[in-house]
């Protein structure tokens, strides 16, 4: 089943979308991403390039290795341009009923044999799976930002996935030159059950005035040896992101430890997500980041 996946279906073109879409098609892979408009899959395919280039820069790999992978890049619109990929990836927002109705959709289109990937970071595998025609076709493939850089995928396998998809989707990401941790079908697997909690502390530190913003990335920075404080690394991800996955893993834990953070609530509503909105615990919008608090 493995010797199969010869065309991969990406939906969504954001980062980490088009990251995977780099990855797999630098591997050999054919690629299909998937986008709602033309000008936001013009925008990933100049990212896409642009990251290409810098690993040519870098002799991480050659030209004609980037124009190849570029090439082996296809672009459309609508899901029925995925119909004929033997594994989609969705990367939508981490929202389950916007998941939800993109496989509602996609299994319309797609062919029965298909195998249908989540990049979820904390949403049930099982419960994802159960909104499509081929549960047993079904696993969680989450891969880690930037997708480029970063060597872990943890593959997680719904109640229902079997045996075929997962050594299918192992073959994949061993393909890919990536390294697997397999994690069971609980809220926020492993790297997220634990990250997240910890990025959510450091809000409650900031919000409760144990120290600013500054003082609190640098203490991580220097005194853990984190190579990028727990604020800084929060806007990376995304505040909508974090707040997201803080409450799947209240709900689905049921702990009040992972109760997230009001000032994450608060920097949320306001629109202050991060990097991607220029303003978060940093604010972005001058020639250097600026703490916020």
């Amino acid at each position: 089943m493995a010797a199969m996946i010869r065309k991969v279906g990406v939906i969504g073109s954001g980062q980490m979308g088009n990251g995977i879409a780099h990855v797999a098609a630098l591997a050999g892979f054919d690629v299909v991403l998937n986008d709602l408009s033309s000008d936001q899959l013009k925008s990933a395919m100049a990212t896409i390039n642009s990251n290409l280039s810098r690993q040519v820069s870098k002799k991480i790999i050659t030209e004609d290795a980037r124009e190849k992978a570029l090439a082996r890049i296809g672009q459309t619109e609508a899901l029925e341009g995925l119909a004929d990929c033997d594994l989609v990836i969705e990367t939508a927002v981490e929202k389950e009923e916007v998941k939800r109705k993109i496989f509602h959709g996609l299994c319309a289109v797609l062919k029965p044999e298909a195998i249908i990937a989540s990049n979820t970071s904390s949403i049930s595998i099982t419960r994802l799976a159960s909104s499509t025609d081929r549960p047993e076709k079904f696993i969680g493939i989450h891969f880690m930002n930037p997708v480029p850089l970063m060597e872990l995928v943890e593959l997680i396998r719904g109640i229902a996935t079997g045996d075929a998809t997962f050594d299918a989707a192992k073959e994949f990401v061993i393909r890919l030159g990536k390294q697997i941790a397999v994690s069971e079908d609980f809220p926020a697997f492993i790297v997220n059950r634990i990250l997240l909690p910890m990025i959510n502390e450091a809000i409650y530190t900031l919000y409760e005035g144990v120290g600013n913003v500054e003082a609190i990335d640098a203490a991580m920075r220097l005194g853990a040896h984190h190579p990028m404080g727990p604020l800084e690394l929060a806007d990376f991800i995304g505040l909508d992101t974090c707040l997201s996955i803080m409450q799947v893993l209240h709900e689905g834990l049921a702990d009040s430890k992972y109760r997230p953070c009001p000032l994450l609530v608060k920097y949320v509503e306001a629109g202050w997500l991060g990097r991607k909105s220029q303003r978060g615990f940093y604010d972005y919008r001058g020639e250097k980041p600026v703490p916020t608090r």
